[in-house]
């Protein structure tokens, strides 16, 4: 199989004040795709030539202060290409789109095991269970219309989601830090729907 070629493609990560922030970026860049990272409040017009976004983590609770994730809403609504939510960009996205979030049964800090019941889209080719890294108290309680579960843990039953509409991707755990396994892979699979997407569009 050849090697992935990502040196056409454009992302921006929107910086949600997530202190692994400069990871996302960094895994993406060293993939070799060209990435900037961008405040959430920067003009729409900033993003004109993006080929996908990732909405970063960060602190707030989206439920209750949706105001602090910037212009996140008028990015989904006007950027078709493919969108991976973290952490807190996942519960946004959720909460964009119609679901509901709020503070989580039992809040999950350190590692966790991961099970994954639909090897879909990011999870696409990865185990059925491996470890990923959490930081967060809040969690997605309802998913969206027209999206799917693809995974949990224990103490959290949505912990990756895809849209069945769009390429919207997102996931409650962070790929981005060392101590989740397969992250690089759930990043690599981001730029294969990008790159799928783009191609498309040609």
């Amino acid at each position: 199989m050849a090697e992935d070629d990502f040196s056409g493609l454009r992302i921006y990560v929107i910086d949600n004040g997530g202190q692994w922030t400069h990871r996302e970026y960094r895994v993406i860049r060293d993939l070799g795709a060209v990435v900037s990272i961008v405040p959430n409040d920067a003009p729409l017009s900033t993003l004109s030539d993006a080929d996908g976004i990732v909405l970063s983590g960060g602190s707030p609770s989206v439920g209750i202060e949706p105001e602090k994730m910037g212009l996140s809403s008028l990015y989904l609504d006007n950027i078709d290409g493919p969108v991976l939510g973290i952490c807190v960009g996942h519960h946004f996205i959720a909460h964009h789109f119609g679901g509901r979030t709020g503070k989580g049964s039992s809040s999950e800090f350190g590692k966790a095991e991961l099970f994954v019941s639909s090897p879909e889209g990011v999870l696409e080719g990865l185990p059925g269970k491996f470890r990923v890294w959490e930081s967060h108290n809040d969690e997605v309680k309802e998913v969206p219309p027209g999206f799917r579960v693809l995974a949990e843990t224990s103490d959290c039953p949505v912990e990756a989601m895809m849209s069945e509409d769009r390429p919207i991707y997102s996931l409650q755990f962070h790929p981005e830090v060392d101590e989740t396994e397969h992250g690089v892979e759930i990043f690599r699979n981001f730029l294969r729907k990008v790159a799928e997407w783009k191609s498309r569009r040609k």
